[in-house]
């Protein structure tokens, strides 16, 4: 079939995620290749000190993106879309959305950069014997009872943003095990919430007397390829406010946004992972046995289909870079020369190459927000040299890209040379890596790991949930899930991989000696600026 014969039959397979910049949606064909694109841009808001985004941006951006993507369909191919094969919804991972018998949210919708959740996160890492990051949502949960927040009561559903989504368009209170190892820790053995810890939860809070135990009001936890519902005639409404867009369309379990990056790079089997490099950042590796100990840096997810995953996750990444490249952009302009956002990115990630492989000395810390990792409970960003310092175009882009993947070499350090952890191949993906060679060489040197990246790397995790959905409605061999990628999506194909350069990886490490070092100065910074 032809991609306009496939739209008109009914058979492409829609796949939204909602990116902390971006809400995309892609369409994809019957040979899992992208057919047409669909986009929103939002940004969060920060609101009485917490980021956020209002229901209000999450609905009118969600029929933003599919009214985009309808048009680029319309113009594409003359045609327009009435029924599609499946669908699946995908979102940033963690964060706290509760709601009340009536499905109204009963506190803004608190996000993953939310670092507010110190006390709760230390005190279940603590009784669990187990790390609990700060963004996780029993944080959230937990660190609302310490405040003593009203709302509690009255929570009748918890839930992530792709959950949420997927609920209201399909009247189905469910969650992939990928995204619900976000909530509270999921057991591999039977891919759903842990037990144990559910229990010592369950008593912890039992004093304060509330109506509910934490399995009534967290969505039920499905792996890759389980039913997950359909979409209702309201959710279909709601999706397509043209209304063309026919119900009963079989859905996926949703997902975060790691586990569709894991499903976009090949990476769910184990001793393989897959480096996400956006607004925020996080490696996933696929371990093959659990890790000696607990590490404050180190979150245990799962993937898709539940497989135990080291995490490194980092809140900033590339906003600090766009901050930078937006001044070169006004300068650009102020000599009346006409602006191509891409040429400016590709021209000055390039220049990054010829710097020196320590960066010259110069230092950057690109914490827009705080970073858990390195102690800091907010940010400041922060652009640091001394007089002797080799300070040229080409060191600065260098120590900006250096500094956007700085925090994930220190988590990454800990499984690569505390836990001796073995990994076969690793793949890039996201905005670091649109320019070929630069992001993929320092991440390479980062990590003294090969990098792979694919041509796919740019269609991210709309991409990923739309391949999940497929695996759903499409694997009529009954394919394990690496499997299926494997033979089905993939058919081999790997990628374009870098060998780490041994004077790149020197220059970092000297670079990383520093960047400990001067960490004070952050810490400084962050107390002193109100």
């Amino acid at each position: 079939m032809t991609a306009k014969q496939t739209i008109e039959a009914g058979k492409a397979i829609l796949g939204i995620e909602f990116g902390s910049t971006r809400i995309k949606a892609v369409l994809i064909d019957e040979n899992n290749k992208p057919i047409a694109q669909g986009d929103h841009e939002w940004e969060n808001q920060l609101v009485d000190g917490l980021w956020t985004y209002s229901i209000d941006m999450i609905w009118e951006g969600l029929q933003d993106c599919y009214a985009d993507l309808r048009k680029a369909v319309q113009n594409q191919y003359a045609c327009d879309i009435e029924m599609l094969a499946g669908i699946g919804f995908s979102a940033m991972m963690h964060g706290y959305m509760a709601f009340n018998e009536k499905q109204e949210i009963l506190v803004p919708f608190r996000t993953w950069r939310n670092t507010n959740t110190g006390k709760a996160a230390a005190e279940l890492s603590k009784l669990f014997n187990y790390n609990i990051p700060l963004r996780w949502s029993i944080s959230h949960l937990y660190q609302c009872i310490l405040d003593g927040e009203k709302h509690v009561a009255d929570i009748k559903y918890l839930t992530t943003l792709a959950g949420y989504v997927h609920w209201q368009m399909t009247g189905q209170f469910v969650l992939g095990v990928g995204d619900a190892s976000g909530m509270i820790p999921v057991d591999p053995a039977t891919k759903t919430y842990d037990a144990e810890m559910v229990k010592k939860f369950d008593e912890l809070i039992a004093p304060k007397g509330y109506s509910w135990k934490l399995l009534d009001i967290l969505p039920k936890s499905l792996v890759a390829g389980e039913n997950a519902g359909s979409l209702t005639a309201e959710g279909a409404r709601m999706l397509d406010v043209s209304g063309h867009l026919k119900a009963g369309i079989p859905l996926c379990p949703p997902e975060g946004d790691a586990g569709t990056g894991m499903v976009a790079t090949n990476a769910v089997k184990q001793r393989t992972g897959n480096v996400s490099a956006g607004t925020s950042s996080f490696s996933m590796i696929v371990l093959e046995k659990p890790l000696s100990k607990p590490y404050e840096a180190i979150d245990l997810v799962t993937t898709p289909d539940g497989s135990l995953v080291a995490m490194v996750h980092c809140n900033n990444c590339t906003s600090d870079i766009n901050a930078w490249v937006g001044i070169f952009k006004e300068y650009q302009q102020l000599l009346g020369v006409p602006v191509d956002m891409g040429d400016i990115y590709t021209k000055l990630f390039n220049k990054a190459l010829e710097g020196d492989s320590d960066c010259g000395g110069l230092m950057t810390y690109n914490y827009v927000s705080g970073e858990p990792i390195t102690g800091l409970s907010e940010g400041r960003p922060l652009f640091v040299r001394s007089a002797t310092d080799k300070f040229n175009l080409a060191n600065l882009m260098r120590a900006q890209l250096y500094g956007a993947i700085g925090v994930l070499k220190i988590g990454n350090d800990i499984l690569l040379k505390e836990e001796k952890i073995k990994v076969d191949r690793l793949t890039g993906h996201g905005g670091l890596f649109k320019t070929k060679g630069v992001g993929q060489r320092f991440l390479a040197a980062a990590l003294n790991t090969p990098i792979s990246v694919m041509e796919t790397a740019g269609e991210g995790g709309a991409w990923g949930i739309a391949l999940l959905a497929g695996y759903q409605i499409r694997n009529s061999q009954k394919l394990s899930l690496e499997d299926y990628l494997d033979q089905v999506v993939f058919a081999g194909n790997q990628g374009t991989s870098m060998e780490p350069i041994a004077e790149d990886v020197a220059g970092f490490e000297k670079y990383t000696e520093n960047y400990k070092r001067c960490l004070p100065i952050e810490q400084r910074a962050v107390e002193v600026k109100a």
